[in-house]
């Protein structure tokens, strides 16, 4: 397949729009500072004028004042602090930020859970999420389109900074394009993983010891994990280790578990699918009789059903997987599930994932 991809289009398609958001926030910005001087000096006449009311007079002494006082005293007697704020990208940060931060850290995600990252259109409050956080986390690999040089405007740090070239898939040859869905390989995701604990630590110096527990016992998990992906992936025979999915996210998958994997539309999910591949995919299909095709959470559905049609006119059945629950959206790949549902955790998606490939190819 010999597409070319623009991952400028990849996310966030109105950089330009941010752009002008961000410069009508400064214009805003010199506005509201002139409007909040004026603000501080009635504030100020204001206050004069209070401190010249009687110390016992029921202006002095309102409920609402008493209340505020106890209030503070109990937060200075607890020990209450603020917590660090921090924005993530997407769902899959978002998880890592609360197994490692816990309790510390208050988070923002740009993406919601279930939405394709490579069609999402940034909104104006996206960029306030960006500049109210103390700290910033994204994927990297081009994954947040143009998006990428906001966020290292920002301060932002990229999870991926720290991968061997060697090991960050290209998405096609000859193409300086990274595929930038790292998290189907264990080993990416649990470095990605040390490279936020080492951030947050820096930001939470009185936190290192806890952080660095998490990161130890999350890290135990995806071993484990690993562990279990290819216990169940070897239920399926050789032959039929082939994954088909709508567009091409799980190559580090295949690359880790030694399981082929084909799909009509490439790395992106931003354009359409061409006719030619389409018939190809099919073709592909009918030629290795692959029993199952699988659709994403994050993708129309409608794109693996025309290829069932297609490979039912060439005489051949095959089945569309859509998850084995009703309300579930096939493989996750570009987002974690709802939070409540099947996926809501890297752990659980991952786990999701496998036993949805296994149950339907072996």
């Amino acid at each position: 397949m010999n597409k070319k991809v623009s991952y400028g289009k990849l996310i966030f398609q109105r950089l330009l729009g941010l752009v002008l958001v961000t410069a009508l926030s400064a214009g805003c910005g010199a506005a509201m500072e002139s409007q909040s001087g004026s603000l501080s000096k009635n504030q100020s006449t204001n206050k004069a004028e209070d401190h010249s009311t009687d110390a016992n007079s029921p202006e002095a002494k309102s409920p609402d004042a008493n209340s505020t006082d106890e209030k503070s005293k109990d937060a200075s007697s607890t020990g209450a602090k603020d917590k660090l704020k921090l924005c993530v990208t997407t769902s899959f940060l978002e998880d890592m930020a609360e197994v490692l931060g816990g309790d510390s850290v208050e988070i923002s995600c740009i993406i919601p859970r279930g939405e394709d990252p490579h069609t999402y259109e940034a909104k104006p409050e996206d960029l306030k999420k960006m500049q109210s956080a103390q700290l910033l986390f994204y994927h990297g690999l081009h994954f947040e389109g143009k998006m990428q040089d906001a966020l290292k405007a920002q301060g932002g740090v990229m999870v991926s900074k720290d991968f061997p070239e060697d090991k960050v898939i290209q998405a096609f040859q000859g193409e300086d394009v990274p595929d930038p869905h790292f998290w189907f390989d264990q080993d990416l995701y649990a470095q990605a993983v040390s490279t936020m604990a080492a951030t947050l630590e820096e930001k939470l110096p009185e936190e290192k010891s806890i952080i660095e527990e998490r990161k130890e016992a999350y890290q135990k998990e995806l071993e484990e994990l690993k562990a279990y992906t290819k216990k169940r992936l070897a239920e399926i025979p050789e032959k039929s280790r082939v994954l088909l999915t709508p567009h091409d996210a799980f190559q580090y998958f295949s690359r880790a578990y030694g399981i082929e994997v084909k799909a009509p539309q490439g790395v992106s999910t931003d354009g359409e699918v061409s006719a030619y591949d389409m018939a190809e995919t099919a073709q592909f299909i009918v030629d290795h009789k692959i029993k199952a095709i699988f659709t994403e959470s994050t993708t129309d559905p409608q794109r693996m059903k025309k290829l069932q049609e297609s490979c039912k006119e060439k005489g051949f059945s095959v089945e569309v997987v859509e998850g084995d629950k009703e309300g579930e959206g096939g493989l996750f790949s570009d987002s974690l599930g709802l939070r409540g549902e099947a996926g809501d955790t890297y752990l659980t998606m991952v786990r999701y994932n496998v036993d949805l490939i296994v149950d339907h190819l072996k």
